[in-house]
């Protein structure tokens, strides 16, 4: 499905200028319909897909508790 880069910014949670740099740029992939870019929106579903394996991956390492220090030294 094709969206304008307004609604692909909303979906992206990203400025509408910022996307529309990104098209400009090549970054996003978009057609000229000679009124508006229109993005399609199947191409962002790799990002998501990265973006959800990372929070998760992030929310493990905080998670992760400290390890003993060994240079801790015992001195009664």
């Amino acid at each position: 499905m094709y969206i304008t880069i307004s609604k692909a910014a909303e979906h992206l949670g990203m400025p509408v200028e910022q996307v529309t740099q990104y098209v400009l740029e090549g970054r996003i992939r978009a057609v000229h319909d000679g009124e508006q870019f229109m993005i399609n929106q199947d191409q962002f579903g790799l990002y998501f897909k990265q973006l959800e394996i990372a929070k998760k991956q992030m929310t493990e390492w905080l998670n992760e508790p400290l390890p003993p220090d060994r240079d801790i030294k015992d001195e009664d």
